[in-house]
């Protein structure tokens, strides 16, 4: 017989509702009646999967793409209007590299591939990355717009499951589905938000006075622009070369090649945003060619991604101060002296929001010491580098670790055996999160976790000890070229 837990049979699993009743939930408990929208249906049955990502961001994908390629059958339900989250609607096509304090790449895995295309220049505009994420998610069934309406679980000597979900669309469709494995993909905890676990302390564990209000990095709204001669922008910071002498003009990391520009802080701190809630700090600015770019430099504080009316809000406050940032850009930047608004995203790139306590919460001490586990799914060296808040506008810069691992515990949610947690959901401390957050380590731990879902079927994935992950750091070198030793 095979077990997907410690304690209850496969068959039962996937017969409870039967077992017990279909208007029964596994503890006993009857299950909230199904909401008004599916009055219109005459029956909601229960659809069975073997993974459930909740969200669509690259992450999610990523892993829902390997499961998917197993033989599993897998769902990605998307609370988002869109599917594509931070990547696609947001538009964050600035992609930080990973690398070792020898300059070595820690990039591995599908979104190697990525950062390939977009080193080399052949992925660089929205419709280069669209391509490349409809490439990833191709054939894994999506829905966009969901509402959860409810959850049911299971306990055993307080090992908890999660089984059962009701959601409904903006049509008014109702569904009922059950699962082996649930993933929370969004960057607001819309499913791990709900499922009573302990926030993990966050930007106000960081504060000298203690504050028990919740603090979050700032979220960022990418602007696109054209008619950009980025010619004159390099020319003009390498002719002030020496660097010291680029930093005393222009500001500290102001650098600019062929392909990407940073920096220009000094320059950044005479522009006054016309709304409070918004700050333009010390550029990234991604060379699309054909005169385009896309910056990463304009954050808006106080954002709240759990609450649509507070998203559209910053979106519109920032699509109102683009002009204006232009204007700026236009007498002050080389470069920009003939450049026009172009087309704006439709989402925010959200840093930082609740996270939840994993079964390993990553530790500062785990980075800076190059802590390696057993049950390593990622490997990660960037910067700690924690944005700005309203209470820390500047945001803290704590160091770069060489390299360090990712557990495979943190990003299972704890006292939850079939709960996993991705992307920026990561178990880490708010030091140790400054770090992990970055999109390929995250996603190569995503994409680890979707191999071994579907290599490792006959047990939970929080029954898997060090014999095991032995095994399974084999087959991802010599298989799919990941190394997590």
């Amino acid at each position: 017989m095979i077990f997907i837990g410690k304690r209850l049979p496969l068959s039962l699993w996937l017969t409870g509702s039967l077992i017990l009743g279909r208007s029964l939930s596994f503890s006993g408990e009857p299950i909230p009646p199904i909401t008004a929208q599916a009055a219109t249906s005459a029956e909601v049955t229960t659809d069975l999967y073997d993974v459930v990502v909740i969200g669509s961001e690259i992450q999610g994908v990523l892993l829902a793409k390997e499961a998917h390629a197993s033989g599993l059958k897998v769902l990605i339900l998307d609370p988002r209007p869109k599917p594509g989250g931070e990547l696609i609607q947001g538009q964050m096509f600035f992609l930080d590299d990973v690398n070792d304090n020898h300059r070595r790449s820690l990039v591995q895995g599908e979104i190697k591939n990525l950062f390939t295309g977009y080193k080399a220049g052949t992925i660089r505009k929205a419709s280069d990355f669209q391509r490349f994420y409809n490439h990833m998610i191709k054939d894994i069934p999506l829905q966009s717009g969901i509402v959860i309406d409810n959850l049911n679980t299971f306990t055993v000597d307080q090992d908890k499951s999660l089984k059962f979900m009701n959601y409904h669309l903006p049509d008014g469709r109702s569904y009922r589905i059950q699962s082996k494995y649930w993933v929370e993909n969004t960057d607001f905890g819309a499913l791990s938000g709900r499922l009573g676990s302990r926030r993990i302390p966050g930007m106000e564990s960081l504060y000298k006075k203690k504050q028990t209000e919740p603090d979050y990095m700032a979220a960022t709204y990418m602007l696109n622009l054209q008619k950009v001669h980025w010619h004159s922008l390099q020319k003009a910071i390498l002719n002030d070369y020496p660097l010291t002498n680029v930093y005393k003009k222009y500001g500290s990391n102001t650098y600019a090649n062929r392909h990407f520009a940073t920096g220009l802080s000094k320059i950044m701190r005479h522009y006054t945003p016309q709304d409070k809630q918004l700050m333009l700090r010390g550029l990234n600015i991604i060379n699309q060619k054909g005169g385009e770019v896309t910056i990463n430099g304009l954050l808006i504080y106080d954002v709240n991604p759990s609450d649509p009316r507070s998203v559209q809000s910053a979106i519109a406050k920032a699509q109102v101060e683009a002009p204006h940032i232009l204007n700026f850009f236009r007498l002050h930047v080389p470069g920009f002296t003939h450049a026009e608004l172009n087309d704006l995203p439709e989402y925010l790139y959200i840093r930082d929001f609740n996270r939840y306590e994993t079964e390993y919460v990553l530790d500062y001490s785990d980075l800076m010491g190059n802590a390696m586990f057993w049950d390593n799914v990622s490997i990660g060296g960037y910067p700690v580098d924690i944005q700005g808040s309203r209470s820390i506008p500047l945001g803290i810069g704590y160091g770069k670790p060489d390299h360090y691992g990712l557990p495979l515990r943190s990003f299972e949610l704890k006292s939850y055996d079939n709960v996993l947690v991705v992307g920026k959901n990561v178990g880490a401390t708010i030091k140790a999160y400054g770090s992990a957050r970055i999109m390929p380590t995250t996603a190569l731990a995503a994409q680890t976790i979707g191999i071994i879902l579907g290599r490792e079927q006959d047990k939970l994935l929080c029954d898997l000890d060090e014999a095991d992950f032995e095994r399974i750091h084999k087959y991802l070198e010599k298989e799919y070229q990941i190394i997590l030793r």
